[in-house]
């Protein structure tokens, strides 16, 4: 069992806690404001802010606004030192229908720009290339979907990978990319998400490599 903080309760939050909680770890869901968690009470989920979320969790997944989540990061980076940091928000700009659109790190990424903010936690960018309920759920796809890992810690980078185990993910789909620089491709194809659910709607679906 691991201790893990999520900061964000969103949907996305809310359902890699479900999921995590499920699986044997104690999970920590981090709000802005107390208001955030207690609305979401859930069996073997613990509530708090996200500066206690993030000192008090051996890893911590970043599932903030990928737009604000450096600023508010860097903010905790005294309770972040030395702990795995998942990232799996993408950083954009909304776009007039509130989908996603340009990225807001061009030529770089958010987990780069984390990285050098947080020189003391180990910073691991994966799941960010497919709709929220596919995190948990990557089975449930017709077509075997691919999850990337990114990131400079390779320890860190296997431990991430046992808890992409947890949340239903095969070894077969997994795939390292390499250290952190490597999380610009994989932001940037969100670039492709709001075109597909223009014209499709918000079904699941994955940016995967096919072979």
């Amino acid at each position: 069992m691991t201790n893990i903080g999520i900061l964000g309760a969103g949907r996305v939050g809310a359902n890699l806690a479900g999921k995590l909680s499920a699986a044997g770890h104690h999970v920590t869901l981090g709000g802005r404001s107390p208001e955030d968690t207690g609305a979401r009470a859930a069996p073997r989920i613990a509530f708090a802010d996200q500066r206690t979320t993030a000192r008090t969790a051996d890893i911590v997944i970043n599932a903030t606004p990928g737009d604000s989540s450096l600023d508010r990061l860097t903010d905790l980076r005294t309770e972040l030192s030395g702990k795995i940091l998942i990232d799996v928000s993408n950083a954009t700009r909304d776009a007039h229908d509130r989908l996603p659109g340009d990225l807001c790190y061009p030529g770089s990424s958010l987990a780069e720009k984390l990285q050098a903010a947080l020189p003391d936690t180990h910073v691991v960018k994966t799941l960010n290339t497919m709709l929220f309920m596919v995190m948990t759920a990557p089975e449930t796809l017709a077509t075997p979907p691919t999850v990337y890992v990114s990131g400079d810690d390779e320890n860190a980078k296997k431990t991430v990978t046992g808890l992409l185990g947890d949340l239903g993910w095969q070894p077969a789909w997994i795939e390292d990319l390499g250290d952190i620089s490597t999380a610009r491709a994989t932001e940037a194809m969100i670039l492709v998400v709001p075109h597909v659910l223009r014209r499709h709607g918000f079904e699941p679906f994955a940016v995967s490599l096919a072979r």
